[in-house]
């Protein structure tokens, strides 16, 4: 199983690896359609492995707070040490080390799509022959629209193998972009599933 995209690995810590496209940036509280600002420490593209004896209770301490989103404050390090009752240049250091020992991987932001006016969106279940798809993965990644593409294997009668789910204002242009895709990459095979409604959606919390 392979997936495409800005490989934004979450929190390294060994086991298997996913990557996907994350952009997380903004402000939660305004209707503006971005989510607070959040650190890649979790997310179902990582799993917690063999790497524990890299980090002792007060990194877990500090991932407990900023693997979900982070203050909206001028000083939001400071604001989270306190909740660990820990000081602001401990907590700024540590969160450095653990970035650098590529632990945490990066801060980033999360467009909330439909906020933002993208009311519909689709997963693309795509029939692409085995051979290509090291081809075609990643150029229908390479469309601005798909914000997730992955590898799997087809089961049963289930024929589809290659997955990207793309964002639109409505579904008749998630249909456009769609064909878009499917004409530059010469893939004919596909169906359009719409979401119908969001029962839940998180990241991993490890600690």
């Amino acid at each position: 199983m392979r997936s495409w995209l800005s490989e934004a690995l979450v929190l390294d810590m060994g086991g298997h690896i996913g990557y996907s496209e994350h952009r997380r940036s903004g402000v939660r509280r305004q209707r503006s359609g971005v989510r607070s600002q959040r650190s890649e420490v979790g997310g179902q593209e990582s799993e917690v492995g063999g790497q524990n004896d890299m980090i002792d209770e007060r990194d877990k301490k500090v991932i407990s707070v900023i693997q979900g989103d982070i203050p909206l404050d001028p000083r939001p390090f400071r604001v989270a040490a306190e909740k660990v009752g820990m000081g602001e240049e401990e907590f700024i250091d540590r969160v450095r080390r653990l970035k650098k020992q590529g632990i945490i991987r990066r801060f980033g932001a999360t467009l909330r799509h439909q906020e933002a006016g993208f009311s519909s969106n689709a997963m693309v279940a795509w029939k692409v022959p085995e051979d290509k798809i090291g081809e075609v993965g990643p150029r229908m990644a390479g469309f601005r629209e798909v914000t997730h593409c992955y590898h799997r294997r087809p089961q049963g009668q289930w024929p589809y193998n290659v997955y990207t789910m793309i964002h639109g204002a409505t579904r008749e242009q998630c249909h456009k972009i769609a064909r878009r895709i499917s004409e530059t990459t010469g893939i004919r095979d596909y169906v359009l599933l719409f979401s119908e409604k969001e029962f839940k959606k998180t990241s991993m919390e490890y600690f």
